[in-house]
């Protein structure tokens, strides 16, 4: 059901609803990543001036430095530690449009969804962005612990595909079942869900494939809401 849910959401790009939500969360995706690297470059300049000589690569010009093609491979490489709050963000403010345009696709015989109010998604967002924030500083503690650096990766994995499939079903399911409705549904089937927030989360450790995930992931966690309650709801 899930490797079926996500190959169905893949299909599903060519869908202008779908193209628009995915390209405006690239675009903001993109943009937060240009902000931070510009911003981190602009505190880095102002600590040791327009210009600093680093061992092993000499004389840095700051805005040459910038528009280099190695300032993108950082940029690229940033964007793995970013994508996983990005992605929960991105899903949260859009989840709506895509599930929407999932749900005429192959759903049309439901009644209309309920729509999340614009200021509970804001909040629902932030506390979860806090909670996903705390467990990976967490677990940057533990990933320098000689026992479990070899499973650095396996942990990160694991536990981004956790949050992030609490997340994504959460918000999926509300919209036809409410908050308790969807709390129950997460319990009562949290190993699928965990297992396809796994699938999610290891290609946003990809720098540029993670930008198409976010939107896939809430594509896909429609459709296994639907599976797991028989499309009825």
């Amino acid at each position: 059901m899930i490797f079926g849910a996500f190959f169905k959401a893949l299909g599903q790009t060519g869908d202008p609803r779908f193209r628009k939500v995915l390209f405006l969360g690239i675009g903001l995706t993109i943009a937060l990543l240009v902000t931070v690297y510009a911003g981190f470059l602009w505190l880095l300049q102002a600590s040791v001036g327009d210009e600093a000589v680093i061992p092993l690569i000499g004389e840095v010009t700051w805005l040459d430095d910038l528009l280099s093609w190695s300032s993108i491979l950082v940029m690229m490489i940033l964007s793995v530690f970013l994508m996983v709050p990005v992605a929960s963000a991105i899903t949260s403010m859009f989840l709506d449009e895509v599930a929407q345009a999932v749900e005429d696709r192959h759903y049309p015989h439901l009644p209309d969804a309920t729509k999340i109010p614009l200021g509970e998604a804001i909040k629902d967002t932030i506390n979860f962005l806090g909670i996903l924030i705390a467990a990976n500083t967490v677990a940057l503690i533990i990933y320098v612990i000689p026992i479990f650096t070899p499973f650095s990766l396996f942990i990160f994995w694991g536990l981004n595909g956790f949050l992030l499939g609490m997340e994504y079903f959460t918000l999926a399911a509300m919209r036809r079942v409410g908050r308790l409705g969807a709390k129950d549904l997460r319990r009562k089937h949290r190993m699928t869900i965990w297992a396809a927030g796994t699938l999610m989360a290891i290609p946003l450790s990809l720098p540029l494939v993670n930008l198409v995930i976010p939107i896939l992931g809430a594509a896909t966690f429609t459709h296994i809401f639907h599976g797991l309650t028989g499309g009825r709801r």
